[in-house]
């Protein structure tokens, strides 16, 4: 089979590796976002499907469009002849004229037709949902709307969004290649749009925790690991914490115990631990050291 492949991040690269090892599936393509300046340098890097290949010396042609409504890549993708186009995060609509090349098969990070869209896995945990996965999915011209080929499920409680990016990679990895085998055999399944709900695409704003309820605040740590983070309204980030519990009534943000490694924070509801912090600017730090340089203690708002 021959196969284009369309992704960025690195649960993308994780199903790229295992197309290129299969022997039935023949990678001729990689189609993934521009290079793009990261850091306070802005140094140019690429996106982390085209690392890889770069890495590994993969002779696979790349191709980085700004759009893919342009003719020019259009026909790069035609010219590669695929039997199918595999997509995984890759981070542009993909127009009919795309769709209308190949059969267009998306590994999207959540159990559809839930969670369609940008942030699946960081909205699954948001939501407090006991499961996640990933599901094949046949594209169409809707945002993740098209018919579903094939699932893999995992229970999520507890994980970070570090962590479920992890474990669904290897299951997408899987699921891709299952799909492609069985693909003339697979009778699709409709979404069922009643039953659908929409993942927005992450901001900085997302990040702000306000402590009113421990259990929030937790989910947000959990879900935006990655980033953006999560921080007070002063702009001071809370880089490690934990639950402790969800139900006590506390004033917001009332350091309630100093203790060797962290210290604990109480909620509008709710207590956590806070082990490392970083103010605007500055390095991570430990709370302790933190709120013994603030001269502030037990009974005092942390800021």
């Amino acid at each position: 089979m021959r196969v284009v492949f369309m992704g960025t991040p690195s649960y993308a690269t994780t199903i790229l590796k295992a197309l290129m090892e299969a022997e039935d599936i023949d990678v001729v393509g990689l189609v993934t976002q521009p290079d793009k300046p990261v850091g306070r340098k802005q140094v140019l890097t690429p996106p982390d499907t085209k690392r890889y290949l770069l890495e590994t010396e993969a002779e696979i042609d790349i191709c980085q469009p700004k759009t893919l409504r342009s003719e020019e890549s259009q026909a790069w993708i035609r010219a590669k002849n695929p039997d199918f186009i595999v997509v995984a995060a890759f981070g542009q609509i993909l127009p009919k004229e795309v769709l209308d090349i190949a059969p267009c098969i998306n590994l999207h990070a959540s159990i559809l037709p839930k969670y369609r869209g940008a942030s699946p896995i960081q909205s699954a945990i948001l939501a407090g949902e006991k499961y996640s996965g990933v599901t094949s999915m046949l594209m169409d011209v809707g945002l993740d709307t098209g018919d579903m080929l094939g699932f893999s499920i995992l229970g999520i409680g507890g994980m970070d969004a570090a962590t479920l990016f992890e474990k669904l990679s290897v299951m997408a990895a899987d699921l891709a290649c299952r799909t492609l085998r069985n693909f003339y055999r697979i009778q699709p399944i409709p979404q069922l749009d009643c039953e659908s709900s929409y993942a927005k695409k992450i901001t900085k704003e997302d990040g702000l925790v306000t402590c009113k309820d421990a259990a929030t605040v937790w989910a947000k740590y959990l879900a935006f690991i990655f980033w953006p983070g999560i921080y007070l309204q002063s702009g001071l980030k809370l880089k490690k914490i934990a639950l402790v519990e969800q139900e006590a009534r506390h004033n917001v943000c009332e350091i309630l115990a100093v203790e060797e490694a962290c210290i604990v924070v109480g909620c509008g509801k709710g207590t956590i631990r806070v082990y490392t912090v970083q103010s605007p600017s500055k390095k991570a730090m430990g709370a302790v050291d933190y709120i013994r340089g603030k001269r502030i203690g037990v009974g005092d708002i942390l800021a």
